[in-house]
């Protein structure tokens, strides 16, 4: 038998730990048939995947999608009135084309003031509470457990994404796949990557593998074990599958589309991931760089200045939904584009630039039945508080809601509970849905 040697191990081991990297928590056991609990309410279910946009650092509201006219606005802002709408079109040129394609909830709010713990609420739909932490999955997980198909590729797909939750007490079935994009692919899906019979080579030392491993699997508390199983089965099959390698590749010229980026370049791989129709459910990417407590608008700051981040969420968004829309695929795909909670409003602060501010938040929403061109409440000249929430919760928008309303799109009941967790709990898809104080933000939909 053929060695494929230490590079063998390292091409196995590349693609298996991008499904393991976030499982950590799902060992043990796997729930897909635990006893579950719901109000069985009735779901929008006009979207079949859903790619999330993480806007990690928290933007602010008044100099992205909440626009307001005051001495805190760049030179040559162009603040303009697009219908509902108002946005700079210097900062927002591409998205500023497209308002008809997507709505904004202008009375969002965070219950958060803290990035660590923001980030868990967006990721989680659940407040952060350190006793209860370890066994509460993404959102993406959740998903995956909902709507796991026989599709090819896994449901939970993390693009260069650093701190991704995983499937926590759910099982290492539901773990993300998490490769880092680019326009060559994965060289672990590459199934010729070591000459004519590295299919073969690979394939007779997986058999070994499974061999060794099948006693475990049969072994009593085993079910993390043929978790495992499941996913290493599943990276087998997509190593070898051009269909499959393909999603993961794109031109060059697509990246220059996108804005030559690893933030576009992970919307690129988005979009072929939603084209393809093959299994994947939940894309989770970032955009990393917004928490400007200094010098936003000064472009010699390479990482946290808003002319940069803006441009590049720009290009890359608009891009997305034109060529999603193009293939007929927006109306099917929900997009959704938030951070994890607002700046300070008004006036920047005396280093040129805004804090923390959980009061006042934006959230963007595009496709999956999302009516385009409309607003959802409305906020002061400052952008400091919430005049009108605009639905019919009649108070702010909160980050569980939203998650309420992507569940209510991919057609999965928002208000179920799972029994038996590690520490006997009751897993609550959304802490306070059964009781009717989480609910979807119906007035995005058409």
């Amino acid at each position: 038998m053929r060695d494929c040697g230490h590079h063998g191990l390292k091409r196995r081991h590349f693609l298996f730990g991008s499904f393991a990297s976030a499982a950590s928590m799902g060992l043990l056991r796997a729930h897909a048939d635990a006893e579950v609990v719901s109000r069985a309410v009735a779901t929008r279910n006009t979207a079949r995947a859903c790619i999330f946009v993480n806007l990690s650092g928290a933007p602010s509201q008044l100099d992205t999608f909440d626009a307001k006219d005051g001495p805190w606005n760049p030179p040559n802002a162009d603040i303009r009135q697009y219908g509902a709408l108002r946005m700079s079109r210097r900062l927002f040129p591409e998205l500023s084309r497209l308002t008809n394609e997507f709505c904004v909830i202008r009375s969002a709010a965070s219950k958060e003031a803290a990035h660590e713990r923001g980030q868990f609420t967006i990721q989680t739909g659940h407040a952060f509470n350190p006793a209860v932490a370890p066994e509460i999955p993404h959102v993406g997980a959740v998903v995956s457990r909902e709507k796991l198909t026989r599709g090819k590729m896994p449901p939970f797909l993390a693009l260069h994404s650093q701190g991704v939750r995983g499937p926590a007490f759910l099982g290492g079935q539901f773990s993300p796949l998490s490769p880092w994009p680019n326009r060559n692919g994965i060289y672990t899906l590459q199934h010729n990557f070591y000459g004519p019979s590295s299919q073969q080579v690979f394939g007779e030392k997986f058999d070994l593998l499974s061999a060794l491993d099948a006693p475990l699997r049969r072994a009593p508390a085993s079910q993390g074990m043929a978790d495992y199983a499941s996913m290493y089965e599943q990276a087998r099959q997509m190593m070898y599958d051009p269909a499959i390698d393909n999603v993961f590749k794109f031109s060059a010229e697509d990246e220059r589309r996108y804005g030559n980026n690893n933030f576009g370049n992970s919307l690129i791989t988005a979009r072929n991931a939603v084209r393809a129709n093959n299994g994947a459910v939940f894309v989770f990417t970032s955009l990393d760089g917004w928490d400007a407590h200094a010098s936003m608008f000064d472009s010699g700051n390479l990482y946290t200045n808003y002319f940069r981040l803006c441009a590049q969420l720009d290009t890359g968004l608009a891009q997305l939904m034109q060529d999603l829309k193009a293939s007929g695929d927006l109306a099917r795909t929900m997009i959704v584009v938030m951070g994890e909670f607002g700046r300070t409003p008004g006036a920047l602060n005396s280093r040129d630039g805004r804090d923390h501010y959980k009061e006042v938040m934006s959230v963007l929403l595009a496709g999956g039945g999302v009516r385009g061109g409309h607003v959802i409440g409305e906020t002061d000249a400052e952008a400091r508080n919430i005049i009108t929430p605009g639905w019919r919760g009649g108070r702010p928008v909160f980050v569980e809601d939203v998650m309420a309303t992507i569940y209510s799109a991919l057609g999965i009941d928002w208000t179920k509970s799972i029994a038996d967790t590690p520490s006997g709990r009751r897993f609550s898809y959304l802490v306070g849905a059964a009781e009717g104080d989480v609910q979807p933000v119906n007035e995005v939909f058409a």
